[in-house]
C-alpha cells in the first residue's frame, strides 16, 4: 500500500521541478550538437524521439480544443531542435564509424529490406507527404486561423462586455474570457510561425541525407578502402535509415500540428466527434456499402475483400439507422407528452416584476447598441456602472435594454422601476456641440439642449467638429450623450435604485472587514430600515455612501439621542465633511458659494417644523415664492461665472431649505457651515436678500 503513495510523491516532486528538467533537456539537446555520443545513447535518443512524437500525436486526438494544448508551438520548436541534433549526432557516427547504432541499422535493413533504392524512394515519398501536404496545409490553416482570430477579437471583447453589463457573468468570469481570447490569438499566431520550423526541418532532412550519402561514399572509397558498390550500399542504407528514423517522428509531429490547428472548440475528443458526425447520415453509409459490393462484382477485383467490407459497412449503416429512428421516436414521444400537458398559465405574480433600471430605444438607435455595427453603448454602460459604484458607493443593477416601436426612430426613454424618468431624441449621424457657457459664435446645425445638464447645444455634422472645438464647444458623439444622460438619471434616482436588499449586501460586505462594528450595532440598535432611510437621504443629495463604516458609527453614536432619520442623516453629513468638501472644491481648491441673509436665516429657523414628510419650512407662500426668485438669481450668477451652484447656510435650516428648493432648483447644492472643513477657503459671490424689493 505504500508504493502508490511513494510513486505519487515522486511524481509530484518531478512535476514541481519540471522547469528544471526542461532546461536540462534543452541544454542536453544543444550538447548533442557539439559533443559526440555513443551508439547506445543515440539508440535511446532516437527511440525517445519516436515515443515522444507518438505521444504528442495521440494527445492531439484527445484534446477538446486547441488551447488545451497551448504549449504546442513551443514544444514544436524543441522537438524540431531535437531531431536536428540527432541528425548531427548520427551523421558524425555514420561518416566516422560506418555504423550508427541498431535503430538506424534496423530502419536501413529491415524496414526497406536492405534495398537502398527502395529506401531512398520511400524516404523521398515521406518527405513529400510531410513537406508538400501536411506541413503546407497546417501552416496555411494556422495563418488563416491567426488572421480570423485577430479580426474577431474586438467583437468577442464587446460580447463579453455586454454579458458583464447584463449581469450574465461576473467580473472574474469576464477576466477569464478576455484572457482566453488573448491566449487563443497568441496560440494561432505562434502556430503560424512554428509551422515554418517544420517546413525547414523537412528540407534539412533531405539535404542531410544527400550529404551523408555523398560524403559517406567518398569516405568509404578514399579512407576506408571500400569498393564502389560496398561503399554506396553501406552508406546509402545508413543514410536512408537515418533519414527514415528522423522523418517518421517528424511526420507524426506534423500530423499532430495539423490536427491541433483544425480542432474547433468541442465538448468531446476527436474520435467521439468523428464517430458521432459520420454516423448522422446512414443513407450515405448505405450508398458506400452498395459501391463496395459493386466493386466486388467487377472482374479481377478481390471479391472476398470488397464483399466483406460492403457487408460490414452495410451493417454499420443498418445499426446507425435503427439508433437514429429510435432516438427520433423517443423525442417525438417526449414532444407529444409536452403537448398533451395542460398549458400552465403565466403566474400573475410574474407580471408584477419590474426592472429597476431600463432603457428603451427606437429602431434608429439599435446600431448604437449592436457591437457588430460599431456600437459602443454596452461598453459605455459597463463603465457607467463602475463609475457610479466608485462615486456614490452603490451597486447599479443590470440595465435592461429593449427596442420600442412606439418611440420615434431616434428617441430613447430611461425608466426607473418601469416609470419614465427621462427621454431625449438623438441624431446618430451628427455630433452634439455643447456650449459650456463661454463658447464663441454660433454653429450651423440644429439647436437643442443637452439632456443631462440642460446646457445650450447644437447638433452638427462631423465635418464641423474641429471648428466647434476651436470655438470652445464640447463636442461628443450621440452614444456619449445617451450615456451621460443615463448616468445623471441614475444618480438622480439613486434613492429609488438602492433597495433594502442592496443595503443588506453592503452591510454584509462591510462585515467581512469590520465584523465587530457590524455585530455591535446591527440589527440593534440600528435596524436595516433606519440604515436604508439614512442612506437614501444621503444619496438624494448625491453624498457618497462608500465610507459605510463612518456612516454606521455616526448613526450608532446619535441614535440614542434621536430616532428622527432626518436628524441622523444631518449628523452623518457632518461626519462626512471631508468627502463633501472635496466634492465642492473648484480647480483652485476653493469653494464658491452664495449665502443667506442672517435675518432671513433667523426667520427661516423659526419656521422649521417637523412634519410627516420630515423637517419642512412652513412659511407664507408669497415669501416662499420671493425667496425662490432671489435664490434663482444668485444661482444663475454662479452658473454664468462657470461655478458649481452652491448655497451655504446654518445647520438648523439646511435640510428644510433643501426641501424648499429641490423642486425648483434640483441642481443647487445646499450645505451647512458644519459640513465644510475649516482649512478650505469659502468665496462668497452673493447673498440672498429680500429687503431689496421693499
Amino acid at each position: 500500500m505504500s508504493n502508490p503513495i511513494g510513486q505519487q510523491t515522486l511524481l509530484e516532486k518531478i512535476s514541481a521541478r519540471s522547469d528544471i528538467f526542461l532546461a536540462l533537456g534543452v541544454v542536453a539537446i544543444i550538447g548533442v550538437l557539439i559533443i559526440p555520443i555513443s551508439t547506445s545513447l543515440l539508440d535511446f535518443a532516437l527511440a525517445f524521439n519516436i515515443t515522444f512524437s507518438l505521444v504528442v500525436l495521440l494527445t492531439t486526438l484527445y484534446v477538446k480544443r486547441p488551447l488545451d494544448l497551448s504549449v504546442f508551438p513551443g514544444m514544436l520548436l524543441i522537438v524540431t531542435l531535437l531531431r536536428l541534433s540527432l541528425n548531427v549526432a548520427s551523421t558524425r557516427l555514420i561518416l566516422g564509424h560506418a555504423f550508427a547504432g541498431d535503430v538506424i541499422n534496423s530502419f536501413g535493413n529491415f524496414v526497406v529490406q536492405g534495398n537502398y533504392v527502395v529506401g531512398f524512394i520511400v524516404f523521398i515519398i515521406l518527405v513529400i507527404i510531410q513537406f508538400v501536404v501536411i506541413t503546407k496545409g497546417a501552416g496555411r490553416i494556422s495563418e488563416v486561423a491567426a488572421r480570423f482570430t485577430l479580426d474577431a477579437m474586438p467583437g468577442k471583447q464587446m460580447a463579453i462586455d455586454a454579458d458583464l453589463n447584463a449581469g450574465i457573468i461576473s467580473d472574474e468570469e469576464a477576466r477569464d474570457r478576455r484572457s482566453e481570447i488573448a491566449r487563443e490569438a497568441d496560440f494561432y499566431g505562434a502556430m503560424d510561425g512554428a509551422s515554418k520550423f517544420v517546413r525547414g526541418d523537412a528540407i534539412a532532412g533531405i539535404l542531410i541525407t544527400l550529404i551523408n550519402i555523398i560524403g559517406g561514399f567518398i569516405i568509404g572509397i578514399a579512407i576506408n578502402d571500400m569498393s564502389l558498390q560496398d561503399s554506396l550500399k553501406t552508406y546509402s542504407l545508413l543514410s536512408i535509415g537515418d533519414g527514415l528514423v528522423t522523418q517518421v517522428p517528424a511526420l507524426l509531429v506534423s500530423t499532430a500540428s495539423g490536427i491541433i490547428v483544425t480542432r474547433s472548440n468541442s465538448t468531446s475528443d476527436m474520435g467521439t466527434d468523428l464517430a458521432e458526425q459520420l454516423t448522422r447520415q446512414p443513407r450515405a453509409i448505405f450508398v458506400a456499402a452498395g459501391v463496395l459490393i459493386i466493386f466486388g462484382l467487377l472482374p479481377g477485383m478481390p471479391t472476398t475483400i470488397f464483399m466483406t467490407l460492403g457487408a460490414v459497412v452495410g451493417g454499420i449503416a443498418y445499426v446507425t439507422k435503427g439508433a437514429i429512428e429510435k432516438k427520433e421516436h423517443e423525442e417525438n414521444q417526449i414532444q407529444q407528452t409536452k403537448e398533451q400537458k395542460p398549458v400552465v398559465e403565466e403566474r400573475t405574480e410574474d407580471l408584477l416584476k419590474v426592472d429597476v433600471l431600463g432603457l428603451e430605444i427606437g429602431y434608429g438607435l439599435i446600431p448604437l447598441v449592436d457591437a457588430n455595427q460599431g456600437g459602443d453603448l454596452l461598453e459605455r454602460i459597463s463603465v457607467i456602472r463602475k463609475q457610479i459604484a466608485s462615486e456614490l458607493g452603490i451597486i447599479v443593477p443590470s440595465i435592461r435594454i429593449r427596442d420600442n416601436v412606439r418611440l420615434k426612430p431616434n428617441e430613447y426613454q430611461i425608466k426607473v422601476k418601469g416609470i419614465k424618468v427621462a427621454s431625449f431624441e438623438l441624431m446618430p449621424d451628427h455630433l452634439l456641440a455643447i456650449n459650456p457657457g463661454f463658447a464663441e459664435e454660433k454653429l450651423d446645425g440644429f439647436d437643442t439642449k443637452d439632456p443631462a445638464y440642460g446646457l445650450s447645444a447644437t447638433w452638427i455634422i462631423p465635418n464641423l467638429k474641429e471648428m466647434a472645438e476651436a470655438r470652445n464647444y464640447t463636442v461628443v458623439e450621440a452614444s456619449a450623450v445617451l450615456a451621460t444622460h443615463l448616468t445623471e438619471a441614475i444618480k438622480n434616482s439613486a434613492t429609488e435604485v438602492l433597495s433594502r436588499q442592496d443595503v443588506q449586501h453592503l452591510v454584509d460586505t462591510l462585515k467581512e472587514d469590520s465584523p465587530a462594528l457590524v455585530d455591535a450595532v446591527i440589527p440593534e440598535p440600528i435596524t436595516l430600515g433606519v440604515m436604508h432611510n439614512v442612506l437614501q437621504l444621503l444619496l438624494n443629495e448625491r453624498i457618497p455612501i462608500r465610507d459605510l463604516a463612518t456612516i454606521i458609527e455616526t448613526i450608532s453614536d446619535y441614535i440614542g439621542v434621536t430616532k428622527d432619520n432626518d436628524v441622523l442623516a444631518e449628523y452623518v453629513r457632518m461626519s462626512l465633511k471631508r468627502q463633501i468638501t472635496e466634492s465642492l472644491k473648484d480647480k483652485d481648491g476653493k469653494i464658491n458659494v452664495f449665502t443667506i441673509d442672517p435675518q432671513i436665516e433667523q426667520q427661516l429657523g423659526e419656521s422649521v417644523q417637523s412634519t410627516k414628510q420630515g423637517l419642512m419650512l412652513v412659511i407664507d407662500p408669497a415669501l416662499s415664492e420671493l425667496l425662490l426668485n432671489r435664490i434663482g438669481e444668485q444661482l444663475e450668477q454662479l452658473q454664468n461665472a462657470g461655478h458649481q451652484p452652491i448655497v451655504i447656510c446654518s445647520p438648523n435650516i439646511r435640510l428644510a431649505l433643501r426641501r424648499l428648493v429641490e423642486v425648483a432648483y434640483p441642481q443647487l447644492t445646499v450645505v451647512s457651515y458644519n459640513e465644510i472643513i475649516p482649512d478650505v477657503e469659502l468665496v462668497s459671490l452673493g447673498m440672498v436678500r429680500i429687503q431689496d424689493d421693499n
